[in-house]
């Protein structure tokens, strides 16, 4: 009897054991989801960012595809060479390697795509700096007045249109913003209208 009981528990130890071991997934879920929406906000994979609600659910989507997906797949193969290991088990090391896997390959991207970011930004301070030098010289004293209320949007990878708000809200002082070359060279833009106008559905995009 005693002996039974000692083999008995030392099953429910190995047992344990083995839950513990395959315990991690779902942790490691929840962390690797927050590191990944701070990589995408920080290191954004296009564009100019990544919003901090927009990149969470962006990584908890492809954390969930890369888990739901290959988790199951990938256990069984590893079962295939680790006959010991149980199913709950390989799933979880294989979901774990999965989600570094994906966080891994945000951080790698985002590094490729940080150098365009920066350029971006060196040309909005450019084209923002001709745009007050323009102002400065050239408007009227409505729009000297409201310069730092202006608007930017982006038109080519190397054009933007920055507007300032005049005495009459219908009324825009805009120009066009070539940063190709040095310094960036600022042309009015016959158009009195915002950039909000002509962003609209319908209008200038």
């Amino acid at each position: 009897m005693d002996g039974g009981s000692g083999e008995e528990d030392r099953g429910r130890l190995r047992r344990l054991r083995w839950r513990l071991r395959g315990a991690w997934l779902w942790p490691m879920f929840a962390l690797a989801t927050l590191v990944d929406a701070m990589l995408l906000h920080w290191l954004p994979l296009a564009g100019n960012g990544t919003g901090w609600v927009a990149g969470f659910l962006l990584a908890g989507c492809v954390n969930i595809i890369a888990v739901a997906a290959f988790g199951a797949l990938g256990g069984w193969w590893l079962r295939r060479r680790r006959r010991d290991l149980p199913k709950v088990v390989a799933d979880d090391y294989v979901g774990t390697g999965l989600l570094v896997a994906v966080a891994a390959a945000f951080l790698a991207l985002g590094l490729v795509h940080r150098p365009q970011i920066l350029d971006r930004r060196v040309d909005f301070t450019a084209q923002s700096a001709a745009v007050r030098r323009y102002v400065a010289s050239q408007a009227s004293p409505e729009f000297r007045a409201r310069v730092d209320l202006a608007d930017s949007i982006q038109l080519d990878d190397e054009l933007y249109r920055t507007c300032v708000p005049g005495d009459d809200p219908r009324r825009w002082l805009c120009l066009l913003v070539d940063t190709s070359g040095h310094p960036a060279t600022p042309r009015r833009d016959p158009s009195a209208e915002s950039n909000s106008s002509l962003n609209a559905p319908g209008g200038f995009r």
